[in-house]
Protein backbone atom coordinates (compact mmCIF):
# COMPACT_ATOMS: atom_id res chain seq x y z
CA UNK A 1 0.00 0.00 0.00
CA UNK A 2 1.65 3.31 -0.97
CA UNK A 3 2.20 5.67 1.90
CA UNK A 4 0.34 8.89 1.61
CA UNK A 5 1.64 12.09 3.82
CA UNK A 6 0.02 15.36 3.69
CA UNK A 7 1.87 18.19 2.05
CA UNK A 8 1.89 20.94 4.47
CA UNK A 9 3.36 18.35 7.04
CA UNK A 10 6.18 18.34 5.10
CA UNK A 11 9.60 19.77 6.19
CA UNK A 12 11.72 20.93 3.96
CA UNK A 13 15.59 22.58 5.24
CA UNK A 14 16.50 25.82 4.21
CA UNK A 15 18.48 25.93 1.23
CA UNK A 16 16.61 23.12 -0.79
CA UNK A 17 13.72 22.63 -2.92
CA UNK A 18 11.18 19.05 -3.78
CA UNK A 19 10.22 19.02 -6.69
CA UNK A 20 6.50 16.57 -7.22
CA UNK A 21 4.75 15.74 -10.45
CA UNK A 22 1.38 14.54 -11.42
CA UNK A 23 -0.08 17.52 -9.46
CA UNK A 24 -3.14 19.29 -10.41
CA UNK A 25 -3.95 22.72 -10.44
CA UNK A 26 -7.12 21.91 -8.02
CA UNK A 27 -4.19 20.41 -5.84
CA UNK A 28 -2.06 22.78 -6.02
CA UNK A 29 -4.57 26.01 -5.25
CA UNK A 30 -5.88 23.83 -2.13
CA UNK A 31 -2.33 23.68 -0.89
CA UNK A 32 -1.87 27.25 -1.23
CA UNK A 33 -5.10 27.45 1.29
CA UNK A 34 -3.54 24.93 3.27
CA UNK A 35 -0.38 26.53 3.82
CA UNK A 36 -1.38 30.02 4.51
CA UNK A 37 0.34 33.01 4.03
CA UNK A 38 2.45 33.08 6.89
CA UNK A 39 5.31 30.84 6.01
CA UNK A 40 8.62 30.50 4.83
CA UNK A 41 8.36 28.30 1.61
CA UNK A 42 7.81 29.18 -1.70
CA UNK A 43 5.81 27.67 -4.34
CA UNK A 44 5.70 27.20 -8.11
CA UNK A 45 3.79 24.93 -10.53
CA UNK A 46 4.00 24.26 -14.32
CA UNK A 47 2.21 21.54 -15.79
CA UNK A 48 1.81 19.15 -12.97
CA UNK A 49 5.19 19.87 -11.80
CA UNK A 50 4.95 21.20 -8.38
CA UNK A 51 7.84 22.54 -6.87
CA UNK A 52 8.50 23.67 -3.11
CA UNK A 53 11.18 26.11 -2.30
CA UNK A 54 12.82 26.82 1.02
CA UNK A 55 15.13 29.64 1.13
CA UNK A 56 18.05 30.24 3.16
CA UNK A 57 17.61 33.56 5.79
CA UNK A 58 20.81 34.89 4.06
CA UNK A 59 18.19 35.05 0.61
CA UNK A 60 16.22 37.73 2.01
CA UNK A 61 19.08 40.75 2.03
CA UNK A 62 19.27 41.02 -1.60
CA UNK A 63 16.04 40.72 -2.29
CA UNK A 64 15.27 43.47 -0.26
CA UNK A 65 17.85 45.79 -1.66
CA UNK A 66 16.98 44.82 -4.45
CA UNK A 67 13.63 45.63 -4.22
CA UNK A 68 14.35 49.39 -2.38
CA UNK A 69 17.08 50.19 -5.41
CA UNK A 70 14.17 49.48 -8.13
CA UNK A 71 11.74 51.93 -5.76
CA UNK A 72 14.59 54.51 -5.24
CA UNK A 73 15.43 54.59 -9.39
CA UNK A 74 11.57 55.11 -9.79
CA UNK A 75 11.37 57.99 -7.48
CA UNK A 76 14.39 59.80 -9.00
CA UNK A 77 12.55 59.14 -12.39
CA UNK A 78 9.33 60.43 -10.77
CA UNK A 79 7.34 57.30 -12.22
CA UNK A 80 4.30 55.81 -10.60
CA UNK A 81 4.88 51.89 -9.15
CA UNK A 82 2.84 49.24 -6.87
CA UNK A 83 4.67 46.61 -5.25
CA UNK A 84 3.33 43.78 -4.78
CA UNK A 85 5.42 41.88 -2.58
CA UNK A 86 5.11 37.77 -3.03
CA UNK A 87 1.70 37.37 -4.39
CA UNK A 88 1.10 34.30 -6.32
CA UNK A 89 0.71 35.00 -9.93
CA UNK A 90 -1.73 32.03 -11.57
CA UNK A 91 -2.58 31.25 -14.34
CA UNK A 92 -5.08 28.70 -14.40
CA UNK A 93 -4.83 25.52 -15.22
CA UNK A 94 -1.27 26.27 -16.44
CA UNK A 95 1.08 27.93 -14.63
CA UNK A 96 1.59 29.46 -10.39
CA UNK A 97 4.44 31.24 -9.19
CA UNK A 98 5.43 33.13 -5.89
CA UNK A 99 8.08 35.74 -6.18
CA UNK A 100 10.55 37.36 -4.41
CA UNK A 101 8.96 40.62 -5.01
CA UNK A 102 7.24 42.20 -8.46
CA UNK A 103 6.25 45.59 -9.30
CA UNK A 104 3.33 46.65 -11.57
CA UNK A 105 5.02 50.23 -12.79
CA UNK A 106 3.40 51.12 -16.52
CA UNK A 107 -0.08 49.90 -14.87
CA UNK A 108 0.27 51.07 -11.44
CA UNK A 109 -2.63 53.14 -11.50
CA UNK A 110 -4.77 50.59 -12.76
CA UNK A 111 -4.05 47.77 -10.12
CA UNK A 112 -3.34 50.29 -7.02
CA UNK A 113 -7.39 49.63 -6.19
CA UNK A 114 -6.68 45.99 -6.74
CA UNK A 115 -7.29 43.71 -3.79
CA UNK A 116 -7.31 40.46 -5.60
CA UNK A 117 -4.84 39.81 -8.31
CA UNK A 118 -6.93 37.97 -11.33
CA UNK A 119 -4.62 37.78 -14.16
CA UNK A 120 -7.71 36.79 -16.17
CA UNK A 121 -8.61 40.12 -15.74
CA UNK A 122 -5.57 42.40 -15.36
CA UNK A 123 -2.29 42.12 -16.64
CA UNK A 124 0.78 40.54 -14.77
CA UNK A 125 3.72 42.63 -13.27
CA UNK A 126 5.74 44.48 -15.02
CA UNK A 127 8.90 43.16 -13.44
CA UNK A 128 9.64 39.94 -11.33
CA UNK A 129 12.58 39.75 -8.63
CA UNK A 130 14.09 36.37 -7.93
CA UNK A 131 17.31 35.98 -5.42
CA UNK A 132 19.15 32.24 -5.33
CA UNK A 133 16.67 31.34 -8.24
CA UNK A 134 18.08 27.42 -9.62
CA UNK A 135 14.68 26.19 -11.00
CA UNK A 136 13.59 25.91 -14.45
CA UNK A 137 9.65 25.84 -13.14
CA UNK A 138 9.57 28.94 -11.94
CA UNK A 139 11.24 30.31 -15.27
CA UNK A 140 8.41 27.98 -17.44
CA UNK A 141 6.39 29.34 -15.02
CA UNK A 142 6.78 32.96 -15.75
CA UNK A 143 6.44 32.66 -19.25
CA UNK A 144 3.38 30.83 -19.60
CA UNK A 145 2.12 33.97 -17.32
CA UNK A 146 3.87 35.90 -19.24
CA UNK A 147 5.86 38.80 -17.25
CA UNK A 148 7.72 41.22 -19.82
CA UNK A 149 10.41 41.26 -17.47
CA UNK A 150 12.57 38.92 -14.56
CA UNK A 151 15.44 39.74 -12.98
CA UNK A 152 17.78 36.72 -11.38
CA UNK A 153 20.23 37.44 -8.62
CA UNK A 154 22.13 34.52 -7.73
CA UNK A 155 26.51 34.03 -7.48
CA UNK A 156 26.99 38.01 -7.11
CA UNK A 157 25.92 38.06 -10.80
CA UNK A 158 22.10 39.64 -12.26
CA UNK A 159 20.49 38.08 -15.11
CA UNK A 160 18.03 39.83 -17.00
CA UNK A 161 15.19 38.04 -19.28
CA UNK A 162 12.70 39.61 -21.01
CA UNK A 163 9.64 38.18 -22.71
CA UNK A 164 8.95 37.07 -25.97
CA UNK A 165 6.24 35.14 -27.89
CA UNK A 166 9.28 32.54 -28.06
CA UNK A 167 9.97 33.25 -24.28
CA UNK A 168 12.65 34.50 -22.03
CA UNK A 169 15.69 35.94 -24.25
CA UNK A 170 18.76 36.87 -21.69
CA UNK A 171 19.51 40.81 -22.31
CA UNK A 172 22.14 42.76 -20.75
CA UNK A 173 20.03 45.70 -20.99
CA UNK A 174 16.51 46.66 -18.83
CA UNK A 175 13.28 47.28 -20.92
CA UNK A 176 12.15 49.42 -17.89
CA UNK A 177 15.75 51.00 -17.28
CA UNK A 178 17.13 51.02 -20.72
CA UNK A 179 19.49 53.65 -20.02
CA UNK A 180 20.55 53.13 -16.86
CA UNK A 181 23.34 49.87 -15.85
CA UNK A 182 21.17 47.81 -13.98
CA UNK A 183 23.10 44.19 -14.72
CA UNK A 184 26.06 45.77 -13.06
CA UNK A 185 24.84 48.27 -10.71
CA UNK A 186 22.90 45.56 -8.62
CA UNK A 187 25.64 43.17 -8.09
CA UNK A 188 28.07 46.15 -7.26
CA UNK A 189 25.40 47.47 -4.63
CA UNK A 190 24.73 44.33 -3.05
CA UNK A 191 28.25 43.61 -2.33
CA UNK A 192 28.96 47.00 -0.88
CA UNK A 193 25.80 48.21 0.75
CA UNK A 194 23.28 50.81 0.33
CA UNK A 195 26.21 53.40 0.50
CA UNK A 196 27.46 52.32 -2.89
CA UNK A 197 23.90 53.24 -4.31
CA UNK A 198 23.48 56.48 -2.58
CA UNK A 199 27.16 57.31 -4.05
CA UNK A 200 26.20 56.17 -7.45
CA UNK A 201 22.72 58.20 -7.55
CA UNK A 202 24.74 61.14 -6.22
CA UNK A 203 27.39 61.08 -8.87
CA UNK A 204 25.11 60.40 -11.60
CA UNK A 205 21.90 62.19 -13.41
CA UNK A 206 19.37 59.43 -13.31
CA UNK A 207 17.31 59.57 -16.89
CA UNK A 208 14.02 60.77 -16.56
CA UNK A 209 12.52 58.53 -19.00
CA UNK A 210 9.21 56.57 -17.89
CA UNK A 211 8.08 53.30 -19.29
CA UNK A 212 5.84 53.17 -22.09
Amino acid sequence: MPLTISLPRIQIAPGSHLSIPDISWTDFTSLLEDLGENRHSRLAYYQGLLEIMSPLALHEKPNRLIADIVKAILECQGRDWEDFGSTTLKRPPIAGVEPDTCFYIQNAALMRPSQNLDLSQCPPPDLAIECDLTSQTVIQAYAAIQVPEVWIYAKDHLKIYLYSDQGYTDSQSSQIFPDLPIITLIPQSIAQGVSHFRRWTAETAIPQQPLG
